[in-house]
């Protein structure tokens, strides 16, 4: 698709900002942001909400077993593989009103820009609302992309519980969002994510767009350090075993690894809980979860070696035990080259300024990307603040995105002419 008119093809961005903001009363947080967290009554309502809007649309749904939403616009030839435009609704508990949820919405946005122009696509177009990415909830995160390509076991997946002991299939039953449709039971010919950075480059480097390279690969490792609750007044210094040192010595060898493979790596604990949790007893045992992250495969591995290698030794000093298990792990994707270069491409014939950037979150993408080519489109917010319900972005940073994701789903799905 070139030409003169079809450069000046744009989205509604003010109807993509009302969708964003209608989304948003949607499992309020108390500070401005949502909770909405994976199947909960807010997400299940959320859901009910972006079906009515894609049916309006003209769209159709299919869900699988795992939840996962495929909103379908037809093209002309149905037998063609679809393009895909996917992300995700759920948020953390203090999630922002932009993550995920912008990609989604962009999505459907799209499919009613196509319909305004009066524009038929050769390939179908399918709009996904993936399940339970953020796995705040129920881990791990990417949890359905995971099980769609056979990364995650759909029983294992099904089988896990939340905080209350909530059983993720049960719940997915209790708020009617399983469908019958097998996990991976569907060809998609490309996928487009569009999702805010999570970050501060592109912002600080005045770029309206992020065309990203690859995907940060993870670790996730879950630590227990176990030492033995004593009174703490009466047990003297040198007698305690106190888990919560080796908490606090292995979150500082967490921050010393990934500081030795600057820049091209993160770490720190996320997730941390103490037993028995009470003002006069000393930390009897420390559960928490390391989170590692780089976008190069040795980077990685090394990391997660080094932390193993050296913690044990650390928490016997201590007079504690430790152990460990990989609770959430991918590698570090690359996204299609071709991809990438019609996003560049649009970008430049659209007049958006535009740089290569690594991904430092997980996404859906991240997994789709092993079974079909895959990319991911960023537009900037601001201070580079995300999981926090003071996440922002401004509608134009929205509209510019979704204008390029616009051209390239149109560019990779083909425009029938006549």
């Amino acid at each position: 698709m070139t030409g003169e008119m079809a450069a000046n093809y744009r989205v509604d961005g003010s109807r993509l900002w009302d969708s964003l903001m209608q989304m948003a009363r949607i499992g309020p947080g108390v500070a401005g942001g949502n909770n909405r967290q994976a199947l909960t009554d807010a997400d299940a309502e959320g859901r009910r909400l972006f079906q009515a809007w894609c049916e309006e649309a003209g769209m159709t749904t299919a869900i699988d077993q795992m939840g996962t939403m495929f909103m379908r616009h037809e093209g002309q030839d149905p037998s063609l593989d679809p393009v895909y435009i996917g992300s995700h609704l759920d948020t953390q508990p203090t999630g922002g009103r932009f993550d995920g949820v912008l990609g989604v919405l962009a999505g459907l946005e799209v499919v009613r820009t196509i319909r305004d122009l009066g524009l038929r696509v050769r390939r179908p177009i399918v709009v996904a609302n993936w399940t339970n990415e953020e796995g705040a909830r129920f881990t791990p995160a990417m949890m359905a992309s995971g099980v769609f390509v056979g990364a995650i076991e759909q029983e294992d997946a099904l089988s896990q519980t939340d905080a209350q002991g909530l059983r993720f299939g049960d719940e997915l039953e209790r708020i009617g969002w399983k469908g019958d449709e097998r996990p991976g039971d569907r060809r998609i010919h490309a996928m487009f994510e569009y999702h805010i950075e999570q970050g501060p480059i592109l912002e600080a480097e005045g770029k309206d767009i992020g065309a990203v390279t690859h995907g940060q690969g993870l670790r996730w490792i879950e630590c227990t350090v176990t030492g033995r609750g004593q009174h703490t007044g009466s047990t003297p210094m040198p007698m305690r075993r106190n888990a919560g040192r080796g908490l606090a010595q292995l979150t500082e060898l967490a921050h010393e690894v990934a500081m030795k493979h600057q820049p091209a790596a993160v770490g720190a604990v996320g997730h941390v809980e103490v037993f028995p949790n009470s003002p006069n007893i000393i930390i009897e045992k420390a559960v928490f979860t390391i989170d590692f992250r780089s976008h190069l495969l040795p980077v990685l591995q090394e990391m997660t070696q080094e932390f193993l290698d050296r913690a044990p030794a650390i928490c016997e000093a201590l007079g504690c035990e430790f152990s460990h298990r990989i609770v959430n792990r991918f590698d570090p994707p690359a996204f299609d080259e071709g991809l990438l270069e019609r996003v560049r491409a649009v970008c430049g014939r659209l007049g958006y300024s535009h740089m290569d950037i690594v991904s430092g979150a997980g996404h859906d993408a991240c997994w789709i990307n092993r079974v079909a080519p895959t990319v991911m489109i960023m537009c900037p917010c601001v201070d580079g603040l995300s999981h926090n319900e003071a996440e922002e972005i401004t509608p134009e940073w929205a509209r510019k995105g979704a204008d390029v994701l616009l051209h390239a789903v149109l560019e990779t799905a083909g425009v029938v002419r006549g």
